[in-house]
C-alpha cells in the first residue's frame, strides 16, 4: 500500500490563542530592557542561557497598511485585514525551512537564471543534459517561496500548505530518470505543480479558504490522481476567495479567512489580484512553481491570469474531471491550467485529462501524440473576431490586434447584440444549493471534525463567530437561501443561458472567425454559460503598469486550436515581465 505524504496545513486558533494574537499584534516592538547589573569583583559562574529559536514570521501592526488603502479608488481594496486571523505563518512553514536553505547562494542564481525563463520542455532538455536535477528544482521554488512569503514587503498570502514530502518525491524522479533515462515520460514529470486549496489533495485539508472545512481532509479529486500518476510534484496549496468567491459580497478578490488577503506581485495593495484563484495566478507570477491549477465557474481562471500576467486555460466543461472539486456550479464548474508559457498549459491540462465515470460531464477526449505543443503556431490566414468597443477603448488590445494584423491574421470586427443574463444567478443559487451538500456528502471523512453538510450549515457556522468567520459577511450564500427559484426550472434556464451566450458570439463565428478576441474575464460569463473554452495570455502592461491578458474565445472542444492561436501570439512577444521585486 502506498504512503501517503503527511501535510502541515493551516490550523483553526483557539478563542485565547486569537486575542493573544490580537495583543501581540499590537506590542510586538515594544521589549523590555533590562536594568544594568553591578559587575562582581569576582568571577562567577553564569549557566548557559537557554533560548528559543526565533520564529520565522513574527505577527505586526497592520494599521498602517489598512489605513493606506482606506480611500483606494477600488472600494473592495478597501481591506479590513490582510493577514488571517485563524492560520499562523509558523506551521505552514517551519517543517520545511531547513530544506528551503539547501541550495547556496551561488547555485540559487543559477537556477534563477536557467528555471525562471524556460519552458516545462526546456527545463525538461536541462535535467536530462544533467544541467540541474528534479530535486534542485523543486528546492529552487521552495526558495523563493520562503524568500518572498516571510518578507513583510513582498509577501503575497499566497501559500496555504507546503507537502513535507515534496523533496522525497523529487528525488525518487531522479531515481527513476538515473535507472532508466529513456524511458518515456509525461513532461509534467517531475514537475513542482501548486493547488488551488478547493482540490481534493490526500492527506492536507481542502479548506475553500473557511474555517468551517479547516480539518477537512479529503482523497485526491481525480486530476490529482492524474497528476501524481504522470510523476508530477505536488508541492502545496494556495490561497483563493473563500469558497471560490460565490461567498461574501462585494467583498476582496483573494481575501479568505484560512489564508487572509492575497495580494499581487505587480502592486501589492496597488491591483487587484483578480479571484477565485487568486493564489494559483500570484504564485506563477512570482515563481513558486513551475505550475498551477485553477477552477473557473465564470471567469476565475482569465481573471487572475490577467491580473498576474500568466497563461489561464478555462477548458470546455468535461474536458477535464470535477470530482473532488469543492463546487459552485456543476453546470459550469471546471479546472484549469495556470503556467508561465503557453506550452506548459498544453502540458498541464493533457496530464489532468481523463475520462472520469463519477463526473456525469466527464468527456472520453481522445488526442495523439504530444497535441498539446501544436508544430504549426503561423498566424498567418486565421481569422479573429474583435470588439470594435474594445478597439475604442482600450490601446493595449489595440496593440495585440495591430501585431496579430502585422503578422498576417484577418481581422474582423464587430458589435455583438446586447444580452442581458437574466437568471444567471439564479442558475448559480441553486446549483450550489444542490452540488455543495452532495459533495459534502461523498467527499467529507470525518464529519464530527467538519461541523456542516449545506449551505445552510454553513451559514449557522459563520454567524457564530462572524467578526473571524465572515469579516465581509456572506451575502452570496445568504442569497442562495433567499432565492425561492424552483429546482424543476434549472433544466429551461441551462439552455435559455446557452442560447444567449452563443448568440452572443454568433454574428463573429457566422463571418468564419477562428476565435473571438476580448480582454482579461470581460466576456467570461458569456463564454461560460455558451460552454465555450478560453485562453489568456500576456499581452503586456497598462501605464501604471498593471498586466493584462488578450482573451481567445473559441467553440467548444477546440483546446488544441485555442493553444495553437495562444502560442503564436505569444511569440510576438515577449510580452510577460517578471514583477519587480520578485527577480531575484
Amino acid at each position: 500500500m502506498k504512503t501517503q505524504p503527511t501535510f502541515f496545513p493551516p490550523r483553526a486558533l483557539g478563542v485565547f490563542t486569537v486575542v493573544l494574537f490580537l495583543i501581540m499584534s499590537g506590542c510586538q516592538d515594544v521589549k523590555t530592557v533590562p536594568e544594568p547589573q553591578e559587575v562582581p569583583d569576582t568571577p562567577e559562574v553564569i549557566p548557559p542561557e537557554t533560548t528559543q529559536a526565533p520564529s520565522l514570521w513574527e505577527p505586526y501592526d497592520q494599521g498602517p497598511e489598512l489605513e493606506a488603502n482606506r480611500d483606494h479608488p477600488i472600494a473592495r481594496m478597501r481591506y479590513k485585514l490582510i493577514q488571517s486571523r485563524i492560520s499562523d505563518k509558523n506551521t505552514i512553514f517551519e517543517p520545511l525551512a531547513g530544506a528551503s536553505k539547501a541550495l547556496d547562494p551561488q547555485r540559487y542564481e543559477q537556477l534563477r537564471d536557467w528555471v525562471l525563463p524556460r519552458s516545462i520542455p526546456e527545463i525538461q532538455e536541462d535535467i536530462r543534459g544533467g544541467l540541474y536535477t528534479y530535486e534542485e528544482l523543486t528546492l529552487f521554488f521552495l526558495s523563493r517561496i520562503y524568500r518572498y512569503e516571510l518578507n513583510r514587503d513582498t509577501y503575497l498570502n499566497t501559500i496555504l500548505a507546503l507537502n513535507p514530502e515534496a523533496i522525497a518525491q523529487a528525488r525518487r524522479s531522479d531515481s527513476l530518470l538515473a535507472a532508466n533515462p529513456g524511458a518515456p515520460r509525461h513532461p509534467v514529470f517531475g514537475m513542482p505543480v501548486l493547488l488551488k486549496d478547493n482540490i481534493d489533495t490526500e492527506g492536507m485539508p481542502t479548506t475553500a479558504g473557511a474555517l468551517a472545512l479547516a480539518d477537512h481532509t479529503p482523497e485526491d479529486a481525480f486530476i490529482v490522481q492524474q497528476l501524481k500518476g504522470k510523476g508530477a510534484v505536488i508541492l502545496g496549496k494556495v490561497n483563493l476567495s473563500e469558497w471560490a468567491y460565490y461567498f461574501c459580497s462585494g467583498c476582496p478578490v483573494g481575501y479568505s479567512a484560512i489564508g487572509g488577503q492575497t495580494l499581487n506581485p505587480y502592486g501589492r495593495r496597488q491591483f487587484e489580484t483578480g479571484g477565485s484563484s487568486s493564489g494559483s495566478g500570484t504564485a506563477i507570477a512570482a515563481g513558486y512553481a513551475i505550475a498551477a491549477v485553477g477552477t473557473e465557474t465564470s471567469g476565475s481562471i482569465l481573471s487572475p491570469s490577467g491580473q498576474n500576467s500568466v497563461v489561464g486555460l478555462k477548458p470546455t466543461v468535461g474536458v477535464l474531471s470535477r470530482t473532488g472539486i469543492v463546487p459552485i456550479s456543476g453546470t459550469l464548474d471546471t479546472p484549469g491550467p495556470m503556467t508561465r508559457f503557453v506550452s506548459d498549459t498544453g502540458i498541464l491540462l493533457d496530464a489532468m485529462m481523463g475520462y472520469d465515470e463519477q463526473d456525469t460531464k466527464s468527456v472520453n477526449a481522445q488526442y495523439e501524440g504530444q497535441w498539446y505543443l501544436p508544430e504549426d503556431t503561423s498566424l498567418a490566414g486565421l481569422r479573429f473576431g474583435v470588439f470594435e468597443s474594445l478597439l475604442e477603448s482600450d490601446s493595449l488590445y489595440r496593440v495585440a490586434v495591430d501585431a496579430l494584423r502585422a503578422a498576417g491574421a484577418q481581422i474582423v470586427p464587430f458589435t455583438p447584440p446586447d444580452t442581458e443574463l437574466e437568471g444567471f444567478t439564479q442558475l448559480l443559487n441553486g446549483d450550489m444549493r444542490q452540488d455543495l451538500p452532495q459533495y459534502l456528502s461523498d467527499r467529507v471523512r470525518d464529519t464530527a471534525a467538519v461541523p456542516v453538510a449545506s449551505v445552510a450549515d454553513v451559514i449557522a457556522f459563520n454567524r457564530e463567530d462572524s467578526l473571524l468567520r465572515a469579516p465581509y459577511g456572506q451575502g452570496r450564500l445568504e442569497g442562495i437561501l433567499a432565492d425561492t427559484t424552483p429546482a424543476d426550472s434549472l433544466p429551461v434556464l441551462r439552455r435559455r443561458l446557452q442560447r444567449l451566450g452563443m448568440g452572443f458570439f454568433e454574428g463573429a463565428f457566422q463571418e468564419g472567425v477562428h476565435a473571438v478576441l476580448s480582454v482579461n474575464n470581460q466576456h467570461a460569463g458569456l463564454a461560460a454559460v455558451a460552454r465555450y473554452p478560453a485562453l489568456g495570455v500576456p499581452m503586456g502592461y497598462r501605464p501604471d503598469g498593471q498586466p493584462a491578458n488578450l482573451t481567445f474565445i473559441a467553440r467548444r472542444f477546440q483546446e488544441l486550436e485555442l493553444l495553437r492561436y495562444g502560442a503564436g501570439f505569444e511569440a510576438l512577444g515577449p510580452f510577460r515581465q517578471m514583477p519587480q521585486g520578485y527577480t531575484d
